[in-house]
């Protein structure tokens, strides 16, 4: 988005260390997994009024809504549950790309 360049470069740091970290850590055994997550009922959304939570989730394109923290702890399980993910960045946004 327009005037999230340092917000978007922080992010892009995450992303491009995800892989090489888990390359260094796979000789102890340890996995890297990076979750990207789109839009969520956060106590942070929950401050702002009830027309800005519902357009913001109108803005996903499926589903049309803001993700429940339950979705995230389910990809979390998931993920700590499958020994082949590994060195994966796991967007979680409902196909949410924001608009400049």
């Amino acid at each position: 988005q327009v005037g999230q360049a340092a917000y978007s470069a922080s992010k892009g740091g995450i992303v491009g260390m995800t892989l090489p970290i888990a390359r260094d850590l796979a000789p102890l055994g340890i996995r890297v997994v990076t979750i990207a997550p789109g839009l969520f009922s956060t106590p942070l959304l929950a401050g702002l009024p009830e027309k800005v939570r519902t357009f913001l989730g109108q803005q996903v394109p499926f589903p049309s809504r803001l993700g429940d923290p339950a979705e995230y702890a389910h990809l979390v399980q998931a993920l700590a549950e499958n020994p082949m993910i590994n060195g994966e960045v796991v967007r979680l946004d409902g196909a949410l790309r924001m608009q400049p």
